[in-house]
């Protein structure tokens, strides 16, 4: 017996040193006896050789990571690691056999292995949680469950057997369509799931434990039944229903939008406490982090109801664009996940309201992505090479990624688009694809060159276009420059081709040329439009055409002119938010706020044509970070209590200015009857619920007694979360009281108290570090749990930047601190956290030394992890 040592020391994985592999598999069966501490996997794969590699017999390498290795044989021929010209030979890394040593060019492999799922505090491969067995394997958590290729251009059909104790799994499951079932020996139990659908080990997914189902059923468009489930722990019944209605939507869709049948008799969700991700894809069995499944109005709000349809809808439509075919390797992941993204964008656009699901996804875009790209961690959406490829799952690779196949829409049209996909899902079904072959069927279906389109997957940084504006009494023209900053790795930046979607508005607002695209291609072009009767107003890149930043100097009035009467309800939020970021700037610097800033806002909130949801958007300040990213923009370092009095005091304006408007607003935005997470319901929350926030930042006692009144009667979380939100970021006197009549009526509920944590955690109050400190040692933050960790310390680092960045140091010390902790136990969740520190360029002298010195503190400890040094020295670094 033999037992791996972790893995060794680090590594660069290149794009350019791709290599097909050695050898396919044409099958595999794969046996798992659970046990929590001792669970035995037998691998029996039949290989074959790859003819793309010819020459001398290639040697057999298998990946795996901390098993420990039991038996193995060839053709049923034992074999030993015993000697220096053993056959066969371990590292930390997986094992191999040599090429001359194997029998010929096809041969069945059999393995013994022994793992530990109870030690299995990464969360990767197979672990416990809570007393549920479950998988992760994407990217490379198969590796830890037994030997094998783990490479996603290796897919193979897969069958499963699990065996284990009836009593405490009485439910085992995997991938595919169930075959044979029964009892076994001492009070055990098996079952078999029939995968016939190549896969890479990736998309392996086994669980195990006391569950219950929700059970559904779907017609495809040919007839084909198909057998739906929501796995949930005992108890949790009651919260699966609207999960389960979004996934029967979902299956719809992608029927109707993209043409697209589920192939499976059977689709499956589970829900698990402890995941690392939001979810997975696995072939017909879903794994999810508990909060995208279970809601139910006592204890979910509109937000998490939007996001469980779309992460449901997002692993859904995986199953054709990342499962049917996947991506050759690593680098490739954008194929998936962009395409995936953006699938799911349309989706919800499609079942929700369409310009706010456009804000929603620019606004997360600018605010994880734009920072990402104008940082240390910018890289390409089809990275170069990486160290530890958990650390890629980034926002540039899924929502920019997402961004490109939106550009790639607009520039060969939604016919072409449509001729494009089916394309590529007749020619690449059962493969493991590239972008070029991506590429290659927009190309082919279009007859467009893409050649230079192409960049936008190798080059990275955010793009910054500046207008120019020239009117001679009869034609308009309007001249573009694109420019990318450097990023690291890569100083000389290309020109892109960039759709900019723009109309031209007359004086009296009407549209005097509606939405062209002008395709931006050239450092600087011009565009010229003759024979208009007056001078228009410019309303450039509609919709957010392009992932860039647009320069482009406004007066107030414009930018008021605009926000009254664009066509485009992007470009009108946009103006807003353009309008309320030059007023923050001007606060900083010593001005004052005009008063014609309120006026135009409360004429836009008062128009009742206008979707609720929108008017809350348009009522909603830019964040702290964001206005950190713009002082930089401009040239200068920011600091953040200066931003943090800008941006309260202009909230306080509005509250005082529109206190009549926002009471009266909030009054008739009520909903009457029963909760429904619907849009139009949840739109009139949200109007609400943001005149509440307003109002409460005037400081008058009316607004305090309102948001107790609101906490105290709410029929739903959302309401009921939006008032504590609203009470404790405001330090009300009654905030106390509430949080503690919250936690006792919630501590049993873990996800609601995620809530709970999250609402202290991102409280600007002058102390927070210290309030935050406190909760640490409440029985209720489990720390090893992913999502008590980044309801906390996550939230904290990430959504307060007031206590985050507080002027001693304490914040960054106490993050540091608990990143040290969290490392050795789960690195994962650690280096996504960790993130927090890489915009420490941006501040002031002071604020950079304090985040460099605890940077430099984790990257000093010798056994921290590949993932977490990767981030932390490429922050340092970049």
């Amino acid at each position: 017996m033999r037992t791996d040592t972790a893995p060794g020391t680090d590594r660069t994985v290149r794009l350019t040193d791709y290599t097909p592999p050695g050898w396919l598999v044409e099958r595999v069966r794969l046996e798992v006896d659970l046990a929590p501490r001792a669970t035995r996997v037998r691998t029996r794969i039949r290989f074959r050789r790859n003819p793309d590699r010819p020459g001398a017999r290639p040697d057999l390498r298998l990946d795996g990571r901390r098993l420990t290795f039991l038996a193995a044989s060839i053709d049923g021929q034992p074999l030993g690691d015993a000697g220096p010209d053993a056959a066969l030979s371990f590292d930390a890394e997986g094992l191999s056999v040599r090429g001359d040593a194997l029998p010929g060019d096809s041969f069945e492999w059999d393995c013994l292995t022994e793992i530990d799922p109870q030690a299995n505090t990464e969360l990767e491969g197979l672990y416990l949680s809570r007393g549920m067995f479950c998988t992760q394997c994407e990217a490379e958590g198969f590796r830890k469950i037994t030997y094998y290729p783990d490479r996603p251009d290796v897919m193979a059909p897969f069958t499963v057997r699990i065996e284990g104790p009836r009593a405490t799994c009485p439910v085992l499951l995997s991938n595919g369509n169930p075959g044979a079932s029964g009892d076994l020996p001492d009070g055990r139990h098996f079952a078999e799931w029939v995968d016939p659908h190549p896969k890479p080990a990736y998309l392996f997914a086994l669980v195990a434990g006391d569950l219950v189902a929700h059970r559904d059923g779907f017609t495809t468009a040919s007839g084909r039944e198909v057998d739906l489930r929501v796995w949930v722990r005992p108890g949790d019944e009651d919260k699966c229903a609207y999960a389960m209605d979004a996934l029967k939507r979902s299956m719809r869709w992608d029927e109707v939008a993209y043409g697209r049948e589920y192939d499976l008799d059977i689709f499956q969700i589970v829900a698990v406490d402890d995941f690392n991700m939001g979810a997975m894809e696995n072939k017909g069995l879903n794994i999810f982090n508990s909060k995208y499944v279970l809601a139910s109005p006592e204890t979910a709000t509109d937000a998490d109801y939007e996001r469980i349809e779309s992460i449901v809808a997002h692993e859904y439509f995986h199953n054709w664009t990342g499962n049917r075919i996947t991506c050759r390797d690593w680098f490739q992941l954008c194929l998936k996940e962009g395409l995936t993204v953006f699938r799911d964008q349309c989706f919800t656009a499609d079942t929700r309201s369409e310009p706010v699901k456009r804000i929603d996804d620019v606004k997360m875009l600018r605010a994880r992505q734009f920072r990402e790209d104008q940082g240390p961690l910018a890289h390409p959406v089809r990275p170069e090479e990486y160290i530890e490829i958990n650390n890629f799952y980034t926002a540039t690779v899924y929502e920019k990624g997402a961004e490109v196949i939106r550009m790639l829409r607009t520039l060969v049209g939604e016919d072409g688009y449509r001729r494009a996909l089916d394309l590529y899902f007749e020619r690449h079904d059962g493969q493991a694809c590239t972008i070029e072959q991506f590429r290659a069927c927009f190309e082919d279906a279009t007859g467009r060159d893409l050649s230079q389109f192409a960049l936008w997957w190798s080059q990275s940084g955010t793009p910054r276009l500046t207008m120019a504006e020239d009117w001679d009494g009869a034609a308009y023209t309007l001249t573009l420059r694109q420019e990318t900053p450097p990023t690291p790795g890569q100083a000389a930046k290309a020109p892109l081709v960039i759709p900019v979607a723009a109309g031209l508005i007359g004086p009296d607002g009407a549209e005097m040329v509606p939405t062209q695209v002008l395709e931006l291609s050239r450092p600087e072009q011009s565009f010229r439009f003759e024979g208009l009767p007056a001078r228009p107003v410019a309303s450039v890149l509609r919709g957010f055409s392009a992932p860039v930043v647009l320069d482009r100097p406004l007066d107030d009035a414009t930018r008021a002119f605009l926000l009254a009467h664009d066509a485009d309800p992007f470009n009108r939020w946009q103006a807003g938010r353009d309008y309320a970021i030059s007023i923050a700037l001007r606060l900083i610097e010593g001005g004052a706020i005009p008063n014609a800033w309120a006026e135009a806002l409360g004429r836009l909130v008062a128009d009742e044509a206008l979707d609720p949801a929108f008017r809350a958007l348009a009522l909603e300040l830019p964040g702290e970070d964001e206005m950190a990213g713009e002082v930089v923009a401009r040239g200068g370092l920011a600091d953040p209590d200066a931003i943090h009095s800008a941006l309260r005091a202009m909230r306080a304006h509005l509250g005082d200015a529109l206190g009549a408007e926002l009471s009266r607003l909030r009054a008739a935005m009520a909903v009457d009857g029963p909760y429904s997470p619907d849009a139009a319901s949840a739109g009139r929350r949200a109007l609400a619920n943001r005149c509440m926030v307003l109002m409460l930042a005037a400081g008058t006692a009316q607004a305090h007694r309102a948001a107790e009144a609101q906490f105290d009667a709410a029929d739903n979380m959302t309401d009921r979360i939006a008032a504590l939100a609203a009470l404790v970021h405001a330090d009300a006197p009654g905030a106390a009281s509430r949080l503690d009549a919250f936690h006792a009526a919630w501590r049993h509920d873990p996800l609601v108290l995620d809530k709970w944590l999250t609402v202290q955690a991102t409280a600007p109050v002058s102390d927070a570090a210290t309030r935050v400190a406190a909760l640490t040692g409440h029985p209720s933050f489990e720390w090893k749990n992913p999502n008590r960790f980044r309801a906390l310390i996550g939230s904290f680092a990430m959504g307060n930047a007031t206590g985050f960045h507080a002027a001693d140091g304490s914040g960054y010390r106490l993050v540091a601190d608990w990143l040290l902790r969290l490392d050795p136990v789960n690195p994962q969740t650690t280096a996504r956290v960790a993130g927090c520190f890489e915009t420490w360029r941006r501040y002031e002298p002071g604020r950079q030394a304090l985040m460099q010195a605890e940077l430099r503190r984790i990257a000093a400890v010798e056994t921290l992890s590949r993932n977490t040094r990767e981030i932390v020295e490429r922050i340092l670094g970049g």
